[in-house]
């Protein structure tokens, strides 16, 4: 069982490692690191280059960990009483690879678009309640941050209440606890600037001079 959560580990690691918005940055000549907050993922990459950049890059995270995972539950280990826990480490490696790719110096993106991909692909039954509390979170903050750190503060509360009396209950709640407190860890810096007042609000835009891959600051 170790040396296959070690290989789940591995394999998601390299999905992860998949860096979309650099990807898309890239196709655009611009680094996406040297724009707003500087971070790969799909909120910066939707601030920086437009909402057809951002959807690209989200829908790019998402499929990256929600496909090895379902080819890990529904093919690999198909039948096995631990398949879906092992998907959940195939999407907890993608979470460490996106955010943390060996290509990129480690620094990558905060891992919350492949975390949704992770939580819809364990539980569609979830799936609206997290884009209720999504939407709903944003709507009352302004702030995406908020509406992010709420939805996977949901997915071990989601896990406890459905999964229980599931095989493997007890050890599926914790790595979804390590998910969550990932993107805490990610969002240490956010929930800070939160405090301060100084947080990007939904709607603000980065200016960019294509060709260009200077440090440029916020707008």
């Amino acid at each position: 069982m170790i040396l296959r959560i070690i290989l789940c580990l591995l394999c998601g690691y390299g999905f992860g490692c998949i860096s979309t918005g650099y990807i898309v940055g890239k196709m655009n000549h611009v680094d996406i690191r040297n724009y707003g907050s500087g971070n790969i993922g799909t909120t910066n990459t939707l601030r920086t280059l437009g909402k057809k950049a951002g959807a690209i890059t989200y829908i790019g995270d998402v499929a990256k960990a929600m496909v090895p995972m379902l080819l890990a539950r529904l093919v690999i280990f198909k039948g096995e009483p631990y398949a879906d826990l092992l998907g959940l480490y195939v999407g907890l490696g993608v979470a460490v690879g996106h955010n943390f790719p060996f290509w990129l110096h480690f620094k990558g993106g905060k891992g919350i678009a492949v975390t949704s991909g992770v939580m819809a692909a364990h539980d569609p039954l979830a799936i609206p309640l997290y884009i209720v509390a999504f939407v709903a979170s944003v709507a009352i903050t302004k702030y995406v941050s908020v509406g992010s750190l709420v939805i996977v503060t949901i997915f071990p509360i989601w896990i406890a209440v459905m999964d229980h009396g599931e095989p493997y209950f007890l050890h599926t709640l914790i790595v979804s606890l390590v998910f969550m407190g990932l993107a805490y860890l990610r969002h240490r810096q956010n929930l800070i600037r939160i405090k301060n007042g100084t947080e990007n609000r939904i709607g603000q835009k980065v200016s960019v001079v294509k060709g260009n891959d200077g440090k440029n600051q916020d707008a």
